[in-house]
């Protein structure tokens, strides 16, 4: 199920950017959560980056110069649910802060827990400063709990979707004393900042959008590692600078930039690296992990929430 949690939390990300998009509101009839599900999985070979749950379909929005209309066509053209028809129109997306409501009202605490293999369990408290985690009777606070405090502006990446929190789990999971990391697409700069809060000895993050390199910026400073972090702006043309130098990868992006970025995210990792995707589909993981095999890499964990996917590869 795609949800709101997701328009709410991205959808500004994409829109607020330098660059121009469509809204393209799509039809279903009749209009079904599995009929959302996979036209959503099926429109992201037009190049859509994000979408929206209507009453009666979807809407989609997709950069301006990368919106494959031809290709949207014929997905609609031999949609593969019977008895189903599919209109849309398309239109400017507006400019403006997508997420400015969600910002002053901030978010709950979140608790992400990772059971280890000796039965012990570790426990990172996300919360955005206003809400914390001792004003909840379902987050009590553990001197050996990871907090990180989030002040989102205009930036994805809270703990509050899916992908996020499994990626956190991940991390959680791993040895990351004396790591180098990267995070690609850092949003709000929280996976950057729980690596390095698990003992990574520094991390490079970069965005398109230069909101979220200055809102991972600051939040580098609230959690006090704003010595360890580097964030850049721009995309994965900014990794040309440096050679085969970490030891993590993150990205937590859609699967066509996934797709599109994954032989330059090797080119940066260092012998014996790890690279940690979501951002994408269960559908997905089959397309990604064979990208992946044709790049050296080998696929070693996918862990699931909902409908969405995590992929560590080595």
């Amino acid at each position: 199920m795609i949800g709101f949690s997701l328009f709410f939390v991205s959808l500004h990300r994409f829109l607020t950017s330098y660059m121009k998009y469509f809204e393209v509101n799509m039809t279903i009839e009749p209009c079904s959560q599995d009929a959302q599900d996979l036209l959503a999985a099926l429109a992201g070979e037009a190049g859509f980056e994000t979408f929206e749950e209507t009453t009666d379909g979807l809407k989609g929005y997709v950069q301006q110069a990368l919106f494959d209309e031809e290709t949207l066509k014929s997905v609609l053209d031999v949609f593969p649910i019977d008895n189903t028809h599919i209109s849309y129109n398309v239109r400017e997306a507006e400019d403006r802060d997508w997420n400015e409501q969600w910002e002053q009202e901030g978010f709950e605490p979140i608790d992400v827990r990772c059971q280890m293999a000796d039965g012990t369990s570790k426990t990172l408290l996300i919360h955005d400063g206003r809400h914390l985690p001792a004003d909840t009777n379902t987050c009590h606070a553990q001197p050996s709990d990871i907090m990180i405090e989030i002040d989102a502006h205009m930036a994805f990446g809270t703990g509050t979707h899916e992908t996020t929190r499994m990626i956190c789990r991940q991390l959680l999971n791993m040895p990351l004393e004396g790591k180098r990391v990267l995070d690609c697409g850092c949003g709000t700069g929280i996976l950057g900042i729980c690596a390095l809060k698990l003992g990574a000895a520094s991390c490079v993050g970069y965005d398109i959008d230069e909101w979220s390199a200055d809102n991972t910026r600051h939040n580098a400073v609230i959690n006090r590692v704003d010595d360890r972090l580097e964030a850049l702006c721009g995309d994965a043309s900014v990794l040309g600078g440096y050679a085969a130098e970490f030891d993590v990868v993150l990205a937590n992006i859609n699967r066509n930039i996934l797709l599109q970025d994954m032989e330059r995210f090797v080119s940066v990792m260092a012998p014996g690296a790890t690279l940690i995707l979501s951002g994408f589909y269960q559908s997905d993981c089959q397309m990604l992990e064979e990208k992946a095999l044709t790049l050296g890499l080998h696929p070693t964990l996918v862990t699931t929430d909902g409908d969405w996917a995590c992929c560590k590869m080595i």
